[in-house]
Parts: C-alpha cells; sequence; structure tokens
C-alpha cells in the first residue's frame, strides 16, 4: 500500500470509529425519546399533546443543519455565559462538539421516530384495548402487554429507515469539528489535494455500515411474531 493509502486508512479508520459511536449514541437516546414523545402526541391532555406537537413540527420542519448549528453555536454560546456552568466540573462536556451533535441528531431523530410510533399504534389491530379492559388490565398493562409490542412490529420497518437516514446524517456534523468519516474525508482531501480517493472511500464505508444496520432490523424483522 502507498504511503497515501496508509495515511488514507489510518484517518478513515479514526473517523470510522467516531461515526459509529456517534451513530451508537444518537440512535439509543432518539429512539428512547421517541416513544414518550408519541404517547404525548396521543394524549387526551392538551398539555402534553401540544408540545409534543410543536416539537415534532419544529425538528422536522427545519433542516437538520440548521439545527445542529443553533444547538452548537446557539446553545454553546448561551452555556459558555453562565458563570455555574463555565466553571463547573462537567464544564469539559459541553465544549464537545460530540455533546451537540449527540443531542441535535437525537432530538431530530425522536421528532421524525415518534410519528412511525404514533401511526403504528394507531394502526395496530382494531379492538386490543377493548379486550385488555375486559381482562381486567390497567392502561399501563394494556399498552406494555398489548399495544407497544404489535407497533414494534408495524414500526420496526421505518425505524430502521429512519436509523438509515441518521447515519447519513452524521456526516453533517463534520461542519461543527466533530472528526468523523466526512472530516476525516476532508481533512485528507486538503492536505492532499486529492479529491475522489478520500471522498469515494468515506462513501464506500457509510454504504458497508447501512448495510450492516439494514441487515440488522432485517433479522430482528424475521424473528418477530406477525399479529393479524
Amino acid at each position: 500500500m502507498s504511503d497515501f493509502g496508509t495515511y488514507l486508512a489510518m484517518q478513515l479508520f479514526t473517523g470510522l470509529q467516531s461515526t459509529i459511536l456517534l451513530f451508537v449514541g444518537c440512535a439509543l437516546v432518539g429512539n428512547a425519546l421517541a416513544i414518550p414523545v408519541a404517547l404525548a402526541r396521543l394524549s387526551p391532555s392538551r398539555w402534553l399533546r401540544y408540545p409534543a406537537i410543536g416539537f415534532v413540527l419544529a425538528f422536522r420542519g427545519t433542516p437538520l443543519l440548521v439545527q445542529l448549528y443553533l444547538v452548537y453555536f446557539g446553545v454553546g454560546q448561551i452555556l459558555s455565559e453562565i458563570p455555574s456552568v463555565r466553571y463547573s466540573p462537567v464544564w469539559p462536556l459541553f465544549r464537545s462538539a460530540y455533546t451537540y451533535a449527540v443531542f441535535a441528531l437525537s432530538l431530530n431523530t425522536a421528532a421524525y421516530c415518534s410519528e412511525i410510533w404514533r401511526g403504528a399504534l394507531l394502526g395496530g389491530p382494531s379492538g386490543q384495548s377493548e379486550a385488555g379492559r375486559s381482562l381486567g388490565l390497567s392502561k399501563r398493562q394494556i399498552l406494555r402487554l398489548i399495544l407497544l409490542p404489535q407497533a414494534f412490529r408495524l414500526a420496526l420497518p421505518a425505524i430502521g429507515g429512519q436509523n438509515i437516514l441518521l447515519l447519513k446524517g452524521t456526516a453533517l456534523t463534520a461542519t461543527i469539528t466533530l472528526f468523523e468519516l466526512m472530516g476525516a474525508a476532508n481533512l485528507v482531501r486538503a492536505q492532499t489535494f486529492r479529491v475522489y480517493e478520500p471522498l469515494l472511500a468515506a462513501a464506500f464505508a457509510y454504504f458497508m455500515l447501512a448495510i450492516v444496520i439494514t441487515s440488522g432490523f432485517k433479522f430482528v424483522e424475521r424473528r418477530l411474531p406477525a399479529y393479524s
């Protein structure tokens, strides 16, 4: 392997680790937040439903890049001007681009996935809640034992697709100084003035990660029971 190939591989491998770490963190937080947001959207209480609607509209109706900038430059600037935060032991955490990237991407993912969950909860077999109540189950038991398992089966394919979009969205974090795959490719391109090799190598790495994620979701989907 040439010196350029070795250098490119080393930089992309470092960026790949950051991309995987970022994706896993955002996927865990974003998908976990999506269910409470979906339940709030379906709540009869306006105090829960209206804020959830506003949250979903805000994050689905604005570009992800704008959200990243607002969080990184806006929230970061506000926090830096609060003495109790600036001189606290956790301040290094708020100086990290990774923290703001996880925050923005997780909220974006939660907004999109919450609508998938809402549709899955509404699209399940009719009469399930009534059947649960006739068995003496509480609302929480009906939700946990009947509605959510069936909704998970319905939502899984779309959730998988949304997580692929999350993976591709991580490339935008290079614009806020996070050194991930796209950041590594840009660094090699700027230092060597070779455009195609680093970008094609980064694209191939994203493609392989997408294949792995898709295969994982299909593996889970094949092992879930079908509901009729």
